[in-house]
C-alpha cells in the first residue's frame, strides 16, 4: 500500500472548487496585486487569530524579516531562539547583521525550554533585545513561562508560528502570545497557498504600520515617493483568495489531524512500540487544542534504517531536522561546537516525522503501524 508523506491532490478533491471559484473572482476583477482580494483575507485571519492586524507578505522567511527589521534587529544586537527549528529562523536574524542566541530544547516537547532560555540569558554578554521561540510541529512553545521571562528581562517576544496555524491554549491561539507573529502558507502548512506565502499578525499599530511599508518597497503617501528602502513582499491576490476559501476548513482539518494523531498513539500502544521504558519509539504527548500536529513526530530507534524501510515499502517519512542551526555550515563563525545543546541534538539523531494530514484514513494509519511494527520485529 502506497501511502504518500503528504496529499495535497487528496485536499484539493475535498476544496478544489472552492479554490477556483475564489481564484475565478481575482481573474474577473484582473486585481492582482494587493487589493480588495488581500484586504478580505487579512481581515479573515485577523479575526481568526484574534489580533488587531494581519499583513499579509511573500513567505514565511519574509514576515520574519519584516517582522525583526522593524523590531531594530541588526548590527550589535541578539536574539534568542531555538536550535531545532527550520533554517529561517536563525538565518533571517544574521541576514540583518545580529547574532541568533541558542538555548536548548525541552526533551519532550522539542520546544524551547524557559530554563535553559532563563541559563543563556543569565550569562550572555551579547546585547539580547527578544525571544524567538517556535511553536514547533505544531505544538505551542510554552508562552507563559517565555512570556514572564520576556517580560522580567525587558525584551520584546515574537512567535515563530509558521507550523501551528489554529493551536491554542487559555483561549488565545498561535500568534496572538506576543508582540508580533510569523505565519508560512507554504503549501505543505496546515494551512497553505498555490505556492509561497506568509504574514505578520500583531496587536501593535505602528509595528503593523512600518510592516505594510516595508513590504510594498517602502512607499509613502506619495506615488513613487519612498519612505525607505522596503522589500518587494506582498502576498498577492491569488494566494489571498485560495487560502480564504480554505479557512473556513481549517478547524475541522486540524481536528482531524489530531484525530489520526491518537489513532496513530494507540496502535502504537497496543502493538508494544511505545509507551514502555524500552519500546523503540517515543511519540508526541497529547496536548489538546494548542497542538494542531503539522507534523507527527516520533523519537525513533535505528531511524534512517526505519525510514529506508518505509520508503521501501511505499510509505513517506521525513526527518525535520536532521542538523540543528547551531552546527549548519553557514553559522561556522559564531563558534558554536557539537555537545553545545545536546537535546537539540539528539533530537536531530531521533526524530521522524510519520505521515498526517486530513484525509490519511484509518486503514492508511493501521498500514503505517504494520510497517513499523515489521521493522523492529
Amino acid at each position: 500500500m502506497t501511502i504518500p508523506f503528504l496529499d495535497l491532490a487528496a485536499q484539493d478533491r475535498d476544496v478544489g472548487e472552492e479554490v477556483r471559484a475564489a481564484i475565478a473572482e481575482v481573474l474577473a476583477t484582473q486585481a492582482f496585486v494587493l487589493g480588495p482580494h488581500v484586504e478580505r483575507f487579512e481581515a479573515a485571519m485577523a479575526a481568526y487569530c484574534g489580533v488587531p492586524h494581519a499583513i499579509g507578505v511573500g513567505s514565511g522567511t519574509d514576515a520574519l524579516l519584516l517582522v525583526l527589521g522593524a523590531l531594530g534587529v541588526g548590527p550589535g544586537v541578539a536574539v534568542l531562539t531555538t536550535p531545532f527549528s527550520f533554517w529561517a529562523t536563525a538565518s533571517t536574524i544574521v541576514r540583518l547583521g545580529a547574532t541568533p542566541l541558542f538555548a536548548d530544547v525541552d526533551p519532550v516537547t522539542f520546544n524551547l525550554d524557559p530554563a535553559a532560555a532563563e541559563a543563556v540569558l543569565a550569562t550572555t554578554r551579547e546585547r539580547v533585545v527578544g525571544l524567538l521561540p517556535v511553536h514547533l510541529f505544531g505544538r505551542l512553545a510554552p508562552m507563559r513561562p517565555l512570556g514572564a521571562l520576556a517580560e522580567r528581562r525587558a525584551l520584546w517576544l515574537v512567535e515563530d508560528a509558521a507550523q501551528a496555524i489554529g493551536a491554542r491554549a487559555d483561549g488565545v491561539k498561535a500568534g496572538a502570545f506576543g508582540r508580533a507573529a510569523c505565519l508560512s502558507f507554504y503549501p505543505t502548512k496546515n494551512l497553505g497557498a498555490l505556492g509561497d506565502g506568509g504574514m505578520v499578525l500583531t496587536g501593535d499599530a505602528a509595528l503593523a504600520a512600518r510592516v505594510r511599508q516595508e513590504r510594498h518597497q517602502g512607499h509613502s503617501a506619495t506615488p513613487y515617493v519612498h519612505a525607505s528602502l522596503g522589500l518587494c513582499s506582498r502576498l498577492d491576490a491569488v494566494q489571498a483568495a485560495a487560502l480564504g476559501a480554505k479557512l473556513p476548513h481549517l478547524d475541522a482539518w486540524n481536528g482531524r489531524r489530531r484525530a489520526v494523531a491518537e489513532r496513530y498513539a494507540r496502535l502504537f500502544a497496543e502493538t508494544g512500540l511505545a509507551g514502555r521504558a524500552d519500546a523503540p519509539l517515543v511519540l508526541p504527548e497529547p496536548a489538546g487544542e494548542a497542538h494542531v500536529f503539522h507534523q507527527y513526530v516520533v523519537r525513533a530507534r535505528d531511524r534512517d534504517a526505519l525510514q529506508a524501510h518505509l520508503a521501501a515499502g511505499g510509505i513517506g517519512a521525513q526527518v525535520y531536522y536532521r542538523m540543528p542551526l547551531h552546527l549548519q555550515p553557514p553559522l561556522a563563525t559564531l563558534g558554536f561546537r557539537r555537545g553545545d545543546f545536546p537535546e537539540a541534538e539528539r533530537a536531530a539523531a531521533e526524530v521522524l516525522a510519520l505521515p498526517i494530514y486530513p484525509q490519511l484514513d484509518g486503514r492508511a494509519v493501521e498500514a503505517v503501524v504494520e510497517a513499523v511494527a515489521a521493522f523492529y520485529r
